[in-house]
């Protein structure tokens, strides 16, 4: 029988942990031709969240469970759990519950088929307008810009192959961009779409600093477009001073005694320029920020304990 891990990264889940299981244990009890074990990987959370599991794992052997030694931020511990699958298939489901676990019979039915790698995107989502229309902006920027075609509006929730995780170990990635690699490893993917529903228990850990974050590390990852634009931007800014202050010098002299530029042009170009100056040289500072993490080469995670495994 073929043998699935679901992988579930928690932080802070004290009022989801139990439920994710019990409603994960349910959708297994109805698939047909499969086993399942349960792996939870706990990043080091600070209320209920590793009490529970350890006794999820106690009343239930196919219950497994990495405790973090600290908190590895919300890219390197999903992705570390991924790979410490042992079945011949890996399920990623977060704890939150925002990803509907009934569409994980749909996953595994796609996969007995012969699919490598089944994927949930969400083009809608219960979310505020605002949100919803930043997130979609930011998928198919990234999309157009990216050296590979990236799947848009997939966060990580689906199926992957057991050829797919080996695929993704030999990366050695020590700050992995999950959705973008899933595209860079070449496998077709089989998307099946679904509705975001609002978060039912517990609070979001996602704040502007985890956004902006995944967000440059998708940019960074996986697209050179930026610093080239900021090349040609430098040439454009150049000659445009360059026009400028020629028509600034013939006026002068054409109108000698009439023209005065007085100080408001210099002062809106300098600041306009230092501005422009600020951004890339920000810009690029998150390129040479990913490439110190890759040269440092950090393991992803230090695990503090392990429950049930063998």
């Amino acid at each position: 029988m073929k043998h699935i891990t679901v992988v579930t990264p928690c932080y802070n889940e004290e009022d989801n942990v139990e439920e994710v299981y019990r409603q994960t244990r349910a959708i297994f009890a109805k698939i047909e031709g499969v086993t399942y074990e349960h792996l939870f990987i706990d990043n080091a959370s600070t209320d209920r969240t590793p009490t529970l599991l350890r006794e999820l794992a106690a009343a239930d052997p196919s219950v497994k469970v990495i405790l973090n030694a600290r908190n590895f931020g919300h890219i390197r511990s999903p992705f570390y759990g991924l790979l410490q699958a042992r079945g011949d298939a890996a399920i990623l489901l977060v704890a939150d519950l925002q990803d509907p676990p009934d569409l994980m019979k749909e996953f595994v039915d796609k996969w007995l088929q012969g699919t490598k790698l089944v994927v949930g995107v969400k083009p809608t989502a219960d979310e505020s307008g605002l949100m919803f229309t930043i997130r979609r902006s930011y998928y198919r920027t990234v999309t157009r810009i990216a050296d590979v075609k990236l799947i848009q509006n997939f966060t990580g929730f689906g199926l992957y192959d057991r050829q797919v995780l080996e695929v993704l170990r030999r990366i050695d990635d020590p700050y992995p961009y999950l959705r973008g690699l899933v595209s860079e490893v070449g496998f077709e993917a089989v998307q099946i779409p679904y509705n975001q529903p609002r978060r039912k228990r517990g609070i979001t850990k996602n704040n502007f600093y985890t956004l902006y974050d995944i967000a440059m590390l998708g940019i960074t990852s996986h697209s050179r477009v930026p610093l080239r634009i900021a090349t040609m931007a430098g040439f454009a800014l150049s000659g445009i001073s360059l026009a400028v202050s020629l028509l600034y010098l013939l006026l002068k002299v054409i109108f000698w005694t009439q023209f005065s530029a007085g100080l408001a042009p210099i002062l809106i170009g300098m600041f306009f320029f230092a501005s422009v100056q600020l951004f890339f040289i920000g810009l690029l500072g998150e390129y040479v920020g990913a490439i110190l993490t890759h040269v440092m080469k950090r393991p992803l995670v230090v695990e503090r304990e392990r429950l049930n495994f063998d």
